[in-house]
């Protein structure tokens, strides 16, 4: 009986160390942009979208090494950072987006458009934006309200 117990705790524990593996990898912080369009996320995610004509914009390179310097505080706030740097593929980001050259887009969950910054912003700036989005400001209500999350 305890070899039966023993091995249902093991084989019970391992799968949802699996589950939760790959729930990180099916959720990445970082995603191409190229090949998603911002419905996927609404509800769900705060897309942060960075657009260049080339990956070897130096504001892009910049925009993202600044993104990934803290992902902690991009993860506790929904964000997914998408990158679209292919001036040609003509992505569903861009047909509705519009960028020219480099830019930095917010979009809340809802599906809006909050921010527009041709510079590249840092995640300080970025959070405190986003702290500000009635959404974000209930989540945060919520939260407080159900000491369990």
């Amino acid at each position: 009986m305890r070899r039966l117990a023993f091995v249902l705790i093991t084989f019970l524990g391992t799968a949802a160390l699996a589950t939760d593996g790959a729930t990180e990898a099916d959720d990445p912080l970082f995603i191409d942009g190229s090949q998603v369009t911002l419905e996927e996320f609404q509800w769900l995610r705060r897309p942060v979208v960075v657009f260049a004509d080339n990956p070897n914009d130096p504001r892009f390179r910049q925009q993202i090494d600044l993104l990934e310097a803290e992902p902690e505080a991009l993860a506790l706030r929904d964000v997914v950072v998408l990158m679209d740097s292919d001036l040609l593929q003509n992505s569903a980001l861009r047909e509705s987006l519009r960028p020219r050259g480099f830019m930095l887009v917010l979009v809340g969950k809802d599906g809006l458009v909050y921010l527009r910054k041709p510079q590249p912003w840092t995640v300080r700036e970025l959070t405190r934006s986003i702290d500000k989005l009635p959404l974000r400001q209930q989540e945060e209500r919520d939260r407080r309200a159900d000491p369990i999350r």
